[in-house]
């Protein structure tokens, strides 16, 4: 019995990632077959902007006639969507390319963040969540992990393992055997793709299960300090609260850990288990505040230099350069020395112009004794951090916050929470960090302390939070804030005066 139609694949990868290549082994195997196939591509707009889509469609049966095919997908008429990347296979299903009665969905699951993700003032990131329920319910089958991990583990790239999640599902009319032989063929890096092929079939097949990288184990190992006082807070906050110590003994020491358990039981006494996990997520955060000292301990850290030369596929004793560019202000400068010489450099700096036109730019070769060496000396100042301007000013801003959560929970639970999240206003150094401040600071004495105060109703206070977190976020030089603000002003009815 003949067949009616071609086995329809879209390709969905970004720049950099083989698409074509992957594109031939596919197209490749099938000619060997003897089916017909035919493929075509449209270029993406950039590596991130847009991916690049490779569209094959094969005949799966042997024919002297060539069969009439199709140059571009079409909504509804998709078998096999693969997508290098999570959000790419959100695209595709966005657009209609993935259907329950006909789309089987290979997609990896890990994620490169978009500008527009990395620039947010919050966390812009997408929500991977959303993802895994639209692939559970809009296609016919997935096969989802991690490729991207899979081909590094592997000493591969990510598109042999999609090739060989691709030949584990059974979708297409051809053995594991004709996909091998094309990759033999091709004659590059042989040993590396079939490895990573290898590793793909065996997932397309079921045969092992995806990575687990459940945050729960880096809790437990993190729990290890101070596991008592851990323990006793509510369940909700444990996980955050034992990922906080371990994020803090790092970036200063076990006593900085313990000052964070301090201050979170504060908020923890209060009976409020949600508002004592969303403190105990943004405190950490708002604690491991970036300075030069944290961004030359970060270069520094030898995880990294494995992850380069993982990801740079660099062999045994096979020397690579890593050039980091940096470029200090006279404020970041200024916020490692104490207080009475920060504040007078700080304000001279500021009268003249300075803090936004000087910056002192510099490229460090951080895997060369001298860069590392730069890097190093500004990494041993951790334990005068505590001696530094800038940690006073953190602490001192961490507390008022805390302040205001704490009288906040008293009156309404859910304006404390809302004052709690506030804290994703606040994050970076120098530009940014002075951006994000400086709007918690303007909602801070507009809304937050008038309704401490109870000048302004705690539920209409905690609406209004909402409303200019939300543009703050989505307009960090303030003017959308300040029309928030201005428009929350006017709706407020007239104080009453006392009568004299």
């Amino acid at each position: 019995m003949s067949v009616s139609r071609p086995i329809c694949i879209l390709i969905a990868a970004m720049g950099g990632e083989g698409g074509g290549v992957l594109t031939g082994w596919i197209t490749g195997a099938a000619q060997r077959a003897g089916f017909p196939v035919q493929a075509t591509s449209i270029p993406g707009v950039a590596q991130r902007t847009g991916a690049t889509t490779y569209y094959i469609e094969i005949w799966p049966e042997q024919t002297q006639q060539r069969p009439v095919m199709s140059l571009n997908p079409a909504p509804g008429q998709v078998d096999v969507m693969i997508a290098s990347e999570f959000v790419e296979a959100g695209r595709a299903i966005a657009n209609g390319f993935v259907t329950p009665d006909r789309t089987l969905l290979i997609a990896s699951t890990h994620r490169v963040f978009a500008i527009a993700e990395r620039s947010a003032m919050g966390d812009g990131r997408y929500d991977t969540g959303r993802l895994f329920r639209a692939a559970r319910d809009f296609a016919r089958a997935s096969i989802l992990f991690d490729m991207d991990q899979a081909a590094k583990d592997a000493g591969s790239i990510l598109n042999a393992v999609l090739l060989g999640a691709l030949a584990g599902s059974g979708a297409l009319p051809l053995p594991p055997d004709a996909f091998e032989a094309g990759i033999r063929a091709d004659g590059k890096a042989v040993d590396s793709n079939l490895a990573g092929f290898r590793f793909g079939l065996s997932h397309g097949r079921g045969e092992i299960a995806a990575r687990d990288e459940s945050a729960s184990q880096t809790a437990a190992s993190a729990g290890s300090l101070l596991p008592g006082r851990i323990a006793a807070l509510p369940d909700a906050a444990r996980r955050h609260a034992a990922e906080g110590v371990k994020r803090l003994a790092d970036y200063q020491d076990l006593a900085y850990a313990g000052l964070y358990l301090d201050r979170l039981e504060t908020v923890a006494v209060l009976g409020d288990d949600a508002l004592t996990a969303e403190v105990a997520r943004h405190l950490a955060l708002r604690m491991s505040f970036e300075d030069v000292i944290r961004v030359a301990q970060l270069k520094l850290k030898p995880e990294r230099f494995a992850a380069i030369e993982r990801e740079q596929r660099v062999g045994p004793g096979q020397p690579y350069l890593v050039a980091d560019y940096v470029k200090p202000g006279i404020e970041e400068i200024a916020s490692l020395l104490p207080g009475f010489l920060a504040r007078p450099l700080i304000g001279f700096s500021a009268r003249r112009g300075w803090l936004d036109r000087v910056y002192f730019g510099m490229t460090v070769r951080s895997n060369r004794i001298g860069g590392w060496l730069r890097f190093r000396l500004l990494a041993g100042l951790r334990p005068w951090r505590p001696r530094s301007f800038r940690y006073a000013e953190e602490q001192a801003r961490i507390e008022d916050w805390l302040g205001s959560i704490r009288r906040a929970a008293k009156l309404d639970s859910a304006l404390a929470r809302e004052i709690a999240d506030c804290a994703r206003l606040i994050k970076g150094y120098g530009d940014t960090f002075r951006r994000g401040a400086g709007n918690y600071e303007r909602i801070r004495d507009q809304i937050i302390r008038p309704a401490l105060d109870s000048r302004i109703a705690p539920a209409a206070a905690a609406d209004a939070l909402v409303q200019a977190r939300t543009a703050a976020l989505a307009d960090p030089e303030g003017e959308s804030l300040g029309r928030t603000l201005s428009g929350f002003a006017a709706s407020l009815p007239p104080l009453r005066q006392a009568a004299e």
